[in-house]
């Protein structure tokens, strides 16, 4: 439930331009030095009807917040699941309980969709944020490896 002040709307397509100036800020804020362009691409990929959206609204109808959730398959079961490709409170507003509302909205569409788990990607610098998933219980699973080529 959203703390009172807020709302909660379901996206759509139309919101594209909206969702790829979140991403660009979820991204800015871990890595200031660098460009995204190649998240119109991501997002020309992967945003689809099928992967749902929602934003959270102030009363005076201030885009604060979102939630874009996607599919994933279980390497290990090969059950289908839900994943969250991005989470975003903006900083002014988190500690208010938008995020942790946002991830309850995003647990309760995954069980509408006969879900049994729920993924979410988080870089290792941002330990903010991984003692926020810890906090709703979220664990680690798996550690993305990679190796700068000269």
């Amino acid at each position: 439930m959203l703390p009172a002040g807020f709302s909660l709307r379901r996206g759509a397509m139309i919101d594209r331009p909206l969702l790829l100036k979140f991403l660009h800020r979820s991204y800015q804020e871990l890595y200031p030095e660098t460009g995204f362009d190649h998240l119109r691409t991501t997002l020309n990929h992967y945003f689809t009807v099928d992967t749902p959206l929602w934003w959270v609204r102030t009363e005076t109808e201030q885009v604060v917040g979102c939630l874009w959730l996607g599919n994933s398959v279980d390497q290990i079961s090969g059950d289908r699941h839900s994943h969250i490709f991005l989470l975003y409170v903006m900083p002014e507003y988190r500690r208010r309980g938008l995020g942790s509302a946002l991830m309850a909205t995003a647990e309760r569409y995954a069980k509408t969709k006969g879900d049994r788990q729920i993924t979410l990607q988080v870089f290792t610098n941002n330990q903010t944020a991984q003692s926020f998933y810890q906090s709703l219980t979220y664990q680690p699973h798996a550690i993305l490896m990679r190796k700068i080529l000269p």
